[in-house]
Order: structure tokens, then C-alpha cells, then sequence
């Protein structure tokens, strides 16, 4: 309840407070990528220090201090109708919401092992894009009937029931202080040619460069509403295919575990986000975008089920963990509107330097990935840690499960 109820509020926010820059203070594609891009970078540093935050003084702790600062900061939306407000509030939302999802993230994953710790994710994964998913669809439809402020208070009005509802969650979990019981990553790890903290680096480099890709298009829609002769409420309901296919994708992903560990899934996730995304943007009529959306959701379903999956799977401290797969989603939802942003201002004579220059950011991406990976297989890691048996089949040069000292920062 708590984790669909935080998709809800910040999704009908994050995405058509997008729609409120361009209806009532005129933004185009440079203001609203500019704002995203803002939001991005407020967004790495607040994810990784609540990540750190949840580790240290506990989960229900975090959410509290989260759901507080959302209702201070929704409601002051509401009361304040300035741009610098919106902004501010803006900003302050995305910090705040920073303490929660690194917090609900290890909730539904430490201490578990075998298939428990897929089962919660997967459930995890269903819930939040479901959730967001049905909100974008209506959210066009309820911004025109409640009003542009909508955006503001509805949101208030729900996190002030989240946080009553963390007030009654009692005390911390013991496990949320304390050390977490050994978790080993599960037997399809060690039957790879490369290691578990290697498909752990590889999604934290993947992750990013999906809400690259994700942000961008969320803050063009607005404009690309305009362009095809959608209404808002047309927008909310045509351009939602991509999450509803996202969702349909953790579905799957959550019944059939075939992909885990397994590099070929995650590269042919990458190159179809980047196609799907170029085309989306470029799309110059209504069946042509369907396609993009579909492809593009499918992609950026498995690369961030992946990212999290890893990040859970692989290391002990799942505070800190949710926190760094968090901030690496920052980095993507600041770095490809900014791209795009700085391409329309100094290019402002082709309407598709953006998508074009993001497209080659996605691309640059891809390089890496494979670069990482064949590095990786190329070196060779230390023997199977004691207590691990590698399955038959398996090379016995898997790295040993990193402490969580070693899976602090992404390398």
C-alpha cells in the first residue's frame, strides 16, 4: 500500500508538473528538459545520502522524515503559484522522496535468500509501475477536471496519509541497524564468465542511461502532445502505452527468471531502449509512436528490473544499495534532459538536435556496456568464495560476493 500510494503521488506530480510549465508559464522543450535536468541532480545526491541515511538509523525512520518532507513541500506548491515556487517545491519533492524508495527497497528484500528475494521484487516492480502507469493514464484527464493545481494538493493529500501511516509502523526493524544475515547472490550467478559484481556494475552503468531516456521523453511529451493535436487528457491516455508495456514486461520478468545473470538479455535491452527512443521522439504519426512505445517499454522494463534485482541480489547492505540504484537513476533523469536541453539552445534551428544529440548519449552507453563486459571476461577473478559451490557447468572464476565495503560506489 505504502510503496503503490508513493508511485501515485510522485508520478501524477513528476509528470504533469510538466504540463503546468507549459500552460501557465509557456515552456517549450529547452525550459521543460532544463527543469528535469534540475530535478536530476538534486535527485543523485538526495538518493545516495537516504540510501545511506535508511542504513544507518533504519527504514521506518527514513520514510517518516520522507512523507514529512513531501507534505511540507506539495502544500507549499499549493499556497505559492510563482514559478520560483513551483521550482522550489519542485526540487524540495524530489529530495524527500529520496528518503523513501531506498528505504521501501530494502524493506521487501534484506535478509531474505533462495526465491523469496525475486518474489518480493517482483511484486515490488508490479506495484509501482502498475500504479504509475494507471496514473499517467487518468492524470491528463484529472488535470483538466480538478485544475493545474491538482498537480500540488492531490499529492499533499495522499502523503499526509503515508505519513500517518509511518508514524503507526512502530519501531525500526532490529535488522535495519544491525548487521544483515549472509546473503549469497543465487547459483546463475556463478555460471557466467563473468563475476556477480560484474552484472552489478554493468546494470548501475545501464540504469542510468535508461532514465536518460525515460526523463527525456517525459518532459517533451507536453510539446509532442502539441505537435500531433493531442489535449492533455489525450496525452495522459495515448502516451501512457509505454508504462502499461513497462509493467506488462515486470510481469514477466517477475514469472520467468531465465534472464537472470544472462549479459545477452541486458545488451538486446539496451539497443532496443535506444531504437525505441529515437523513434518515439521522431515519430511524425500515432502508429508509428505505438511501436516506439512498445519497444521502448519493454527495454527500459529490463534494464531496470536488472539494475534492482542486482543491486539486492549481490552484497549485504541493501539500504545503501537502494540508495546507489537509486543515484544512478538521478544521473540519468539529469543528464540526458540536460543534453537535450543544451542541443535545442545551441541548435535552436533543427527542432530535433535533442533527440538526435540523447540518441548519441544512449548509443555512447551501449559502447561501454560492451566494453565493460568484454573487459570483464577477458580478466580473471579470484576462485568461488568458500561456502559457494559453483553450479556444474560454471568456469570457477566467478569473483567472490563483494562486502559492503567493495559495493559501495559503482566502478
Amino acid at each position: 500500500m505504502i510503496e503503490g500510494l508513493n508511485a501515485l503521488a510522485m508520478n501524477y506530480f513528476g509528470s504533469y508538473l510538466f504540463f503546468l510549465l507549459r500552460d501557465r508559464f509557456g515552456f517549450g522543450n529547452v525550459g521543460n528538459l532544463s527543469v528535469s535536468a534540475l530535478g536530476g541532480l538534486v535527485y543523485v545526491v538526495a538518493a545516495w545520502q537516504g540510501g545511506r541515511f535508511a542504513q544507518r538509523f533504519g527504514y521506518f525512520t527514513a520514510l517518516r522524515i520522507g512523507f514529512a518532507g513531501l507534505v511540507v513541500c506539495q502544500t507549499f506548491g499549493t499556497l505559492v503559484p510563482s514559478l520560483p515556487a513551483v521550482l522550489l517545491a519542485y526540487t524540495g519533492s524530489v529530495a524527500a522522496v529520496c528518503f523513501t524508495w531506498p528505504a521501501i527497497e530494502a524493506l521487501i528484500s534484506d535478509g531474505l535468500n533462495g526465491q523469496a528475494l525475486p518474489r518480493n521484487i517482483g511484486i515490488f516492480n508490479v506495484v509501482w509501475s502498475a500504479t504509475g502507469s494507471a496514473i499517467y493514464f487518468v492524470g491528463g484527464t484529472l488535470y483538466e477536471t480538478l485544475g493545474h493545481n491538482s498537480i500540488f494538493w492531490l499529492p499533499a493529500v495522499i502523503y499526509a496519509v503515508l505519513y500517518l501511516i509511518a508514524l503507526g509502523l512502530g519501531e525500526n526493524p532490529v535488522h535495519a541497524a544491525a548487521p544483515a544475515p549472509s546473503h549469497d547472490p543465487e547459483a546463475a550467478a556463478f555460471a557466467q564468465p563473468v563475476s556477480p559484481q560484474a552484472f552489478l556494475r554493468m546494470v548501475w552503468l545501464a540504469i542510468p542511461f535508461s532514465y536518460i531516456g525515460i526523463m527525456t521523453v517525459i518532459a517533451v511529451i507536453p510539446v509532442l502532445a502539441k505537435t500531433l493535436g493531442l489535449s492533455t487528457a489525450q496525452a495522459g491516455l495515448f502516451c501512457s502505452i509505454w508504462m502499461f508495456v513497462r509493467m506488462g514486461t515486470f510481469i514477466v520478468l517477475w514469472q520467468w527468471t531465465g534472464w537472470h545473470y544472462r549479459f545477452r538479455w541486458l545488451v538486446g535491452s539496451f539497443i532496443g531502449m535506444t531504437a525505441g527512443f529515437s523513434l518515439l521522439l521522431l515519430s511524425t504519426n500515432l502508429a508509428l509512436l505505438v511501436a516506439a512505445q512498445v519497444v521502448f517499454g519493454v527495454s527500459i522494463g529490463l534494464i531496470y528490473y536488472s539494475s534492482l534485482f542486482y543491486s539486492m541480489d549481490v552484497g549485504e547492505t541493501k539500504g545503501e544499495h537502494g540508495g546507489l540504484h537509486e543515484a544512478m537513476i538521478g544521473a540519468g533523469m539529469c543528464l540526458g534532459p540536460a543534453v537535450g536541453a543544451l542541443s535545442l539552445y545551441f541548435i535552436p534551428s533543427s527542432p530535433h538536435a535533442g533527440a538526435y544529440a540523447v540518441t548519441a548519449l544512449l548509443a555512447s552507453g551501449l559502447a561501454g556496456l560492451i566494453r565493460l563486459r568484454v573487459r570483464r571476461v577477458q580478466g580473471t577473478g579470484p576462485p568461488v568464495p568458500v561456502g559457494v559451490t559453483a553450479p556444474s557447468g560454471s568456469t570457477g572464476t566467478a569473483a567472490a560476493v563483494p562486502d559492503a565495503s567493495s559495493c559501495s560506489t559503482p566502478s
